[in-house]
């Protein structure tokens, strides 16, 4: 039987590789969700209340275009906490994505049904970075959650005896 050397590459080709996937979907899902989220302000790519679903929208307050002024602010908020901590936020953007997968399978059924499949694979995708982002987490560019915390708030997350930033409070 080949060994992985043999067969992929030498390890450090593979590391190599999976660091290029990782960043390649860290820039994906901190840039998408942005400019999508933008895009719910203005409406340029597609009218964005058109794909809420009825029952979603018999459930909130307001009117569909103001729910989707919330859904942009969440979305540009989501691809921020990729971009400074994608241990978090590929999570977090993974979660969003079901919960418009569940939108469009339910809007107008089958109307939307490639929209939400084009959307299960970026759910996968998402679901692929945080994995790598926790596989790399430990080489210092990229935070768990807690680390993400102090590098975001240090004085707040300082507490006596705990050292942070090389200095001993």
């Amino acid at each position: 039987m080949a060994s992985i050397e043999t067969t992929v590459g030498r390890p450090d080709e593979v590391h190599r590789a999976a660091r290029q996937a990782f960043w390649l979907l860290r820039v994906l899902f901190t840039v998408a969700p942005i400019l999508f989220g933008l895009d719910k302000f203005f409406n340029w790519m597609v009218d964005w209340p058109d794909y809420l679903a009825g029952w979603v929208n018999d459930l909130l307050p307001g009117t569909a275009q103001q729910f989707m002024y919330v859904v942009g602010g969440i979305e540009i908020a989501a691809g921020l906490l990729v971009a400074v901590a994608p241990v978090v936020g590929a999570p977090v953007v993974a979660l969003w994505l079901a919960g418009i997968i569940v939108n469009l399978v339910t809007a107008d059924p089958p109307e939307y049904y490639d929209i939400a499949l084009r959307d299960f694979g970026l759910m996968l995708g998402a679901l692929t970075l945080a994995r790598l982002a926790w596989a790399f987490r430990h080489e210092g560019t990229f935070a768990t959650p807690a680390e993400a915390l102090d590098r975001l708030e240090p004085a707040v997350r300082a507490r006596p005896g705990r050292e942070v930033a090389g200095h001993r409070h």
